[in-house]
């Protein structure tokens, strides 16, 4: 009877002990699964929580309450972090493995992150991979815009295809912020570096490598494309590594900024507000201004062993008039670089119509785009 009650003791305690144990694991998947909502609530909290309360506020940011009053659910004008956790995922949802947030450069007291999706087929071999770099006019957006709109589209199809996808996240070149339009490409192309130096545990191919970026960050993915893998050195940790760079799109990025007349600023005061001081802003760098304007150009980097770009453009941009595609082609052709131009009729900036729809379509530019990078593998 003894024997009987202590076996029932050691019983209980097992299964308690399972329970517990259990409960443990469960919390820890589910804590797992919930740190990316944790953080990017987090993230934005601190971006628009002037008060530093840790809630935000109607009075706070009207901009910023237009775009999130649909999470305030109790309708008290205020939002809290875990009202943030409910906003929809900032991560393309492809099915297949990915690796979210990781750390691939500290400066000056930040991390700067990158997020990796890899393909969904089976995959035998290191991938190719496409770092994407995001629009923003250097001064905003982040690297969450790859699962939005036509971009979660563009990828979508290419982890189909065998690409891995990697958004990066670069230091803005906000007014007084003393981060310039260099620091915005060092950063990104120590991203590429970090991806080369740990292509082994990432399972990625170092030596096929592209890049894609509209508007600001297509001039970003240009000069990624274009700027040999030791020009623009940044983290010390991450140079000399070996890497190719094999094929880069850039929808409505700017290639000159020495030639001011692409932009059709008729005050050059105007152009210096708008693209000068992003670009002589920081210490870093050559002083002389001329160097400076004309580092930034991906123009002066191409030759004819540079890898094969493709600018799609529209005609009636006036943020990045169409005039930068044409001017690329020209010098490119003299070069003999390998570099197409596809202009889309009535499209604005981010493909906007004017005036009438835009010709190709937007399901042309997506499908062009595709077969671009398929094209170059």
């Amino acid at each position: 009877m003894t024997r009987h009650i202590h076996m029932h003791v050691i019983a209980v305690a097992i299964s308690t002990f399972a329970a517990h144990a259990f409960a443990q694991e469960t919390e820890r998947v589910v804590a797992d699964g919930d740190q990316a909502s944790l953080v990017r609530a987090k993230r934005i909290m601190r971006q628009i929580d002037r008060d530093g309360n840790g809630t935000f506020e109607k009075n706070e940011n009207a901009a910023a309450w237009r775009r999130y009053r649909k999470l305030d659910a109790n309708r008290d004008e205020v939002i809290s972090i875990e009202e943030f956790r409910k906003e929809r995922s900032p991560y393309l949802e492809t099915g297949g493995e990915r690796k979210l947030e990781v750390v691939y450069k500290k400066i000056a007291g930040k991390d700067l992150k990158l997020d990796l999706y890899y393909p969904t087929a089976r995959r035998s071999e290191k991938c190719p991979v496409i770092v994407f770099t995001h629009g923003g006019g250097w001064a905003a957006g982040n690297r969450y815009k790859a699962a939005t709109g036509s971009f979660a589209q563009v990828f979508g199809q290419l982890v189909k295809r065998g690409f891995a996808v990697a958004p990066v996240t670069y230091r803005l070149a906000k007014k007084d912020s003393n981060v310039a339009m260099r620091d915005c490409v060092i950063d990104c192309k120590d991203a590429v570096r970090y991806l080369a130096k740990n292509s082994e545990s990432l399972e990625i191919d170092p030596m096929r490598i592209c890049v894609m970026g509209d508007s600001a960050g297509g001039h970003i993915a240009q000069m990624l494309l274009l700027a040999s893998a030791e020009q623009l050195p940044g983290d010390a940790t991450l140079a000399e590594v070996p890497y190719r760079m094999v094929a880069g799109v850039s929808w409505y990025g700017p290639c000159d900024f020495e030639e001011t007349d692409l932009f059709n600023y008729d005050d050059r005061a105007d152009f210096r507000d708008r693209f000068g001081l992003r670009i002589l802003q920081s210490n870093s760098g050559p002083k002389d201004k001329l160097a400076r304007y004309r580092e930034v150009s991906p123009i002066n980097y191409l030759s004819k062993d540079s890898p094969p770009l493709l600018m799609i453009q529209g005609d009636k941009d006036t943020t990045i008039p169409v005039k930068h595609a044409y001017h690329m082609k020209q010098k490119a052709d003299a070069v003999k670089a390998p570099v197409e131009i596809m202009i889309i009729r009535n499209a604005g900036h981010n493909w906007r119509k004017v005036d009438a729809d835009i010709e190709p379509s937007r399901e042309a530019i997506i499908k062009r785009t595709v077969q671009f990078f398929t094209d170059h593998m």
